[in-house]
């Protein structure tokens, strides 16, 4: 990767942040709608709760652009799971894990990678089922004007996003079938209703 392309982009956006801070930029940053997939096909897990961690975080040498992505590859993940995944039973847990979500340049590319893994563990916390999804893809770089780098890096974001939403059901749908389920979680068997012959009232 080359550190001067790296620099340059982040002092570009130092540059245009406070111009348009002070109100004198004439080119202002574009901002964008954060990310919803709740239109996509529920996954419903028959477990009953669903965690997320989120907690990966980028090597400082690596010289990550996730943040200068106006959706950052870590938060379009974690929309994800939430708008995706839904616990659907009785008992048993979910966790979707993010393993990777980096952005980077390497020579005159801007490249992405996101890794996440779902694993499911019974009531007594033995692990039951192991799912796991890998997305990568790359862009040329156009123009590293401010503007044109967020908004390059933004749809390279996207696509990864529409990559992995259709891995992360695939791979379920391969490794997870058994905790698939269509409706809702099965209602526990009520209890028996306690029957008494009531006395018998008098004849009159």
């Amino acid at each position: 990767m080359r550190r001067s392309g790296f620099l340059r982009v982040l002092a570009g956006l130092a540059v245009m942040a406070t111009l348009s801070g002070c109100g004198g930029g004439d080119t202002p940053l574009v901002s964008y709608a954060p990310p919803s997939y709740d239109y996509l096909t529920k996954l419903r897990l028959n477990v009953a709760t669903v965690d997320i961690d989120d907690s990966w975080a980028p090597r400082p040498e690596s010289h990550d652009l996730g943040m200068i992505s106006p959706t950052h590859p870590v938060d379009a993940l974690r929309q994800m799971a939430r708008d995706r995944l839904v616990a659907n039973g009785n008992t048993g847990h979910a966790l979707f894990g993010i393993d990777e979500a980096s952005l980077v340049q390497v020579r005159d590319r801007y490249e992405g990678r996101m890794t996440i893994h779902l694993d499911i563990a019974s009531g007594d916390g033995s692990r039951t089922g192991y799912a796991e999804a890998r997305v990568i893809r790359s862009r040329a770089i156009e123009n590293d004007a401010p503007n044109a780098t967020r908004a390059a890096l933004n749809e390279l974001v996207t696509q990864m996003m529409e990559d992995m939403n259709v891995e992360l059901e695939f791979q379920i749908r391969r490794s997870l079938r058994s905790y698939l389920q269509k409706g809702a979680p099965a209602a526990p068997v009520p209890a028996p209703v306690q029957q008494e012959d009531l006395p018998a009232l008098p004849k009159g």
